[in-house]
C-alpha cells in the first residue's frame, strides 16, 4: 500500500506489522494493542522503533503509559463512515500531547486527508496509488477554516483579529 508522511510519497515502510506470538525482528516493529499491553516493559528494552496497531474501538487513554517510548501509533479506519480514529487521534494529539507519528490506516480515501491532517495524522497508508498521488491536491483543497485543531492552522477568527486595527 502506498504510505505518504509529512507530504510526501515513502518508497518503503521502515516498520514491519510482528504477530503476537512471533520473535520480534531487529530494527523498527509494530506490535498489536494486546502485545504491547501485555509485553510493555519488555518491548521498552528493546533497541529498535516501536510502534503499535491500537484499534478503534479501544480507548487510547490506556496508551498513556507507553507514549513517551512510541514512535508510531497507527489508527484504524475499517469504513470511510467510522470516524472513531478522528477523536482517538485529537485525544493523543491535544490531550495527551503525543509527539511520534500518527498513521492512518485501512479505509483511508483522499477527500478526508484534509480532515484527518486537521485532526492531528501526519501519515497515511492508502489503499489505491492514486489516492496517495492526489494528496497535495486534497490538502490544498481548502484555506480558511472555522474550527481550531492541534495542526496550528489559523482560524478564521485568529485571522479576523490579527487585521483588526489595534
Amino acid at each position: 500500500m502506498p504510505l505518504v508522511k509529512n507530504g510526501a510519497p515513502v518508497a518503503e515502510d521502515a516498520y514491519v506489522a510482528v504477530a503476537d506470538d512471533a520473535t520480534l525482528p531487529d530494527g523498527a516493529v509494530i506490535v498489536s494493542a494486546d502485545r504491547l499491553l501485555s509485553d510493555g516493559a519488555a518491548l521498552a528494552g528493546r533497541n529498535g522503533e516501536i510502534g503499535v496497531a491500537w484499534p478503534n474501538n479501544r480507548d487510547v487513554s490506556e496508551l498513556q503509559p507507553f507514549l513517551d517510548r512510541l514512535s508510531l501509533i497507527t489508527l484504524a479506519f475499517p469504513k470511510f463512515r467510522d470516524g472513531r480514529a478522528y477523536s482517538q487521534a485529537r485525544l493523543l494529539r491535544e490531550r495527551y500531547g503525543y509527539k511520534g507519528e500518527l498513521r492512518a490506516v485501512g479505509n483511508v480515501l483522499r477527500d478526508q486527508t484534509l480532515m484527518m491532517v486537521r485532526a492531528g495524522f501526519d501519515a497515511f497508508s492508502f489503499e489505491k496509488a492514486a489516492d496517495a498521488e492526489a494528496f497535495g491536491k486534497a490538502l490544498a483543497t481548502y484555506s480558511v477554516f472555522y474550527q481550531p485543531t492541534g495542526d496550528g492552522r489559523a482560524t478564521v477568527r485568529d485571522t479576523r483579529r490579527a487585521a483588526a486595527p489595534t
